[in-house]
């Protein structure tokens, strides 16, 4: 439940002019503006599961979006019953000047493009269908002037190639494999939260540049309730982590009678160091490695 100074859940992704959103509690609108982000950019809504904490704050949302001018198409993707869900939703906020595309999710692990980014989604393990989710950046290698060169290609054909597409000149076919080095490490960023502590998280989140996590108990004599309720405790999340070693690692989700997550971070930095406790408007900016 929100308290006075703590909304509910949503995390906003932003890269290259393009929002993406996962998840959408009450009082996601009003972290937005706090944040003094656009909600015109929002082009993609994940949702890992329909409890009311999660999509409670999305009638509001669409609202706002239509009085932002916007007209592009709204991607939505979540687990089945995506659409009769915000159908309902929508009742009050039955006409908006952007249609919507739903992406329904079925199988235990999905990957979806979208433009510049893509989308790994992964099935946890909660009291009803739930998904964790991954963003990612791809990032190719170095263009390779030498290799361009004695290929004998003119410099207005370098271009195409760098953008992944085929040249054809003078008979002969010209791959971007051609003249690009390899892959470099891109970014990505996971998330997951109301679930219990399964093999498929660690995989999804390994090697993160920001793993996001709930922890939705510190208090040590909680064990019992996180498994009954199927949450995690900061400790079972921060194993997740240790196996997963992303650069770095939040909590969040916290049940309403942990108001001070601080107390408990010694306990978990003994499981893995690179833990921080997730607090409303935290936000961090990912860069690539430098070559």
């Amino acid at each position: 439940m929100p308290l006075p100074r703590r909304h509910l859940t949503a995390l906003m992704a932003r890269y290259n002019g393009s929002s993406i959103l996962i998840d959408c509690g009450e009082g996601t609108q009003i972290a937005i503006k706090e944040k003094g982000w656009p909600f015109k950019p929002i082009d993609l809504i994940l949702f890992t599961h329909y409890h009311g904490d999660h999509i409670g704050g999305l009638p509001g949302l669409l609202l706002t979006m239509g009085n932002s001018d916007r007209t592009e198409p709204l991607n939505m993707v979540g687990p089945k019953g995506l659409k009769k869900v915000v159908d309902s939703l929508r009742v009050i906020a039955p006409e908006l000047p952007f249609p919507i595309n739903y992406i329904e999710l079925e199988d235990d692990f999905e990957e979806l493009w979208f433009g510049e980014y893509r989308i790994e989604a992964f099935r946890v393990q909660h009291r009803v269908t739930c998904y964790g989710y991954s963003i990612l950046v791809d990032r190719a290698g170095k263009f390779d002037v030498e290799r361009a060169k004695a290929l004998n290609l003119p410099v207005q054909m370098w271009g195409k190639l760098q953008n992944g597409d085929e040249v054809e000149y003078e008979g002969n076919v010209y791959t971007p494999d051609m003249v690009m080095g390899p892959q470099r490490k891109g970014l990505k960023v996971t998330y997951c939260t109301d679930s219990r502590p399964v093999p498929a998280i660690a995989d999804a989140a390994k090697d993160a540049d920001l793993f996001i996590c709930e922890g939705m108990y510190g208090e040590m004599d909680k064990q019992e309730d996180a498994e009954k309720k199927k949450h995690m405790t900061f400790y079972e999340a921060a194993s997740l982590g240790a196996k997963a070693q992303p650069k770095e690692m939040w909590l969040t989700h916290y049940s309403p009678s942990l108001v001070h997550p601080a107390q408990y971070m010694d306990d978990v930095h003994k499981i893995f160091d690179r833990v921080y406790y997730g607090k409303d408007l935290k936000s961090r900016e990912l860069n690539f490695e430098e070559d």
